[in-house]
């Protein structure tokens, strides 16, 4: 048998309450809200950094996302990329069964290499997806070097002149 500690001045739906706050707060860390509006998660676009022997590419995934709407900066070595992917409300009143696409504001920063030319960024949109150019500075760049055929060629050694003799006593 438990023994429970009787508790007289103990609201009788203090458990209850409080269960019901914590489960508010999980559905408000998961972005849900009343009926009405749309979900409010934050949208964090997918992103592929590679680079060749020319330059470092970002690519970001922001279909939906109009042009005017981003804005990338590059200060200090740092890449910043921020836009808005906005809920387009109608009018009419919609019988929403799903809403699986994230809306919302992002930034994402990126450190960039001392070896890229901050002067020569370029970024191009097309299709849903913002591409950004950070060329190499030319010392950066590898370097071909020829191979040359036949006995290596042996740079002239001057001759050694004779040590001065110590006479030893």
């Amino acid at each position: 048998m438990t023994i429970t500690r009787f508790a007289p001045a103990r609201r009788p739906f203090a458990e209850a309450t409080l269960l019901q706050h914590r489960l508010n707060s999980i559905f408000d860390e998961l972005g849900w809200q009343p009926e009405t509006d749309a979900p409010k998660s934050s949208f964090v676009p997918a992103v592929d950094v590679y680079e060749d022997a020319q330059k470092v590419l970002v690519k970001l995934e922001v279909p939906g996302i109009k042009q005017e709407d981003l804005d990338v900066r590059l200060e200090n070595q740092i890449l910043t990329v921020k836009g808005e992917r906005k809920f387009e409300n109608e009018e009419k009143k919609q019988n929403f069964h799903r809403i699986e696409r994230s809306y919302g504001s992002f930034t994402r920063t990126f450190t960039v290499p001392q070896t890229v030319e901050t002067e020569s960024v370029k970024a191009n949109y097309d299709a849903g997806v913002l591409t950004i150019s950070l060329a190499k500075k030319a010392e950066a760049k590898p370097k071909q070097i020829a191979i040359e055929a036949g006995p290596p060629a042996v740079a002239a050694v001057p001759a050694a002149t004779p040590a001065a003799e110590v006479e030893v006593k």
